[in-house]
């Protein structure tokens, strides 16, 4: 079973907490079995980032001058079961520049830098940088990086936080931030044209992951909102729930479905069946970056598999 939100990507135990507050010390550099990092050097700037989402972000802005540790990166792991290690906590004491998602997403990022004694790191939180906040009587949906408006904020902010740790090469970081930007509003001329082609059409989710990207294509998501947090919180579909989920596809009320790969089960799993038998496209998205993918290209490839969907 999955973890509620208010425990997103697990936390370690206040026991193992206590055991790693001095890890800071170690000379070891090491990474958790799930991270990527690279080869660390006095001239380059430690960055640790929660997932590789941020991490590749972060690289594309920093280039050669940083060594990126990417806590989270195996596509094939649900991050919401993650559970972090001392690995982790060793590269988070020694950060120069910490990248979170926030909003309850990546909670053992806070705990470990304190844990750690890390609070000189320049720290990035990418909800409280989107400003968004949950709508009254709900609750935010924290995915972020979906929304490339907020990617853009998160750019910039990163390339503040590498130059205040290496002032030096600020303005390579502000470059090549801006550049980065520019490579974004592609994706957005995309989304505004789903919106102007298939605005106001229906869709249905396994999760809230992708609904910055439908949202902004102008799509309605039709799925019963029971289903969806059940399937993010980890707990079951009431039988009338999943019914009316699954009549969404058998009445043809919506023209796709936008499937989390990365976390599937028997409900998820009858959605998509129920799809695909009715002759509804399935759009699979991700909450961290296939292998051999960077940013852009994943989030190019999600904008435009949805596109080819609603084609159909």
């Amino acid at each position: 079973m999955r973890t509620p939100p208010s425990r997103r990507l697990a936390l370690i135990s206040g026991a193992s907490l206590a055991l790693l507050a001095g890890c800071g010390s170690s000379s070891d550099s090491g990474s958790g079995g799930s991270a990527s990092k690279g080869s660390a050097s006095s001239s380059t700037v430690p960055v640790v980032a929660s997932t590789n989402v941020y991490g590749d972000i972060a690289q594309q802005i920093g280039g050669a001058k940083v060594d990126i540790t990417s806590i989270i990166s195996d596509p094939s792991q649900d991050p919401h079961s993650y559970e972090a290690d001392t690995q982790n906590q060793l590269a988070l004491s020694k950060a120069k520049v910490v990248i979170e998602n926030g909003g309850g997403y990546d909670d053992f990022v806070d705990k470990m830098l304190k844990s750690g004694n890390n609070s000189s790191a320049e720290v990035v939180n990418a909800v409280k940088v989107s400003g968004k906040t949950a709508p009254k009587g709900g609750e935010l949906n924290e995915h972020v990086w979906y929304d490339f408006p907020t990617v853009a904020k998160v750019t910039d902010q990163i390339a503040a936080a590498l130059g205040k740790a290496d002032p030096g090469n600020a303005a390579t970081f502000t470059k090549n931030a801006a550049d980065f930007k520019a490579k974004l509003q592609p994706l957005e001329t995309k989304e505004a044209q789903i919106k102007q082609k298939h605005g106001g059409e229906g869709i249905a989710i396994t999760e809230p992951v992708p609904l910055y990207m439908t949202e902004a294509s102008g799509l309605v998501n039709k799925t019963p909102t029971d289903f969806s947090k059940a399937i993010e919180e980890g707990s079951d579909v009431s039988p009338r729930v999943l019914q009316s989920t699954l009549a969404l596809f058998t009445g043809k009320q919506v023209k796709a479905l936008v499937y989390n790969a990365q976390t599937s089960g028997p409900q998820t799993e009858k959605a998509e069946s129920a799809a695909k038998a009715a002759g509804i496209a399935v759009v699979p998205v991700t909450e961290t970056l296939p292998k051999g993918k960077d940013y852009l290209g994943w989030m190019t490839s999600n904008v435009d598999a949805l596109a080819s969907a609603l084609d159909q």
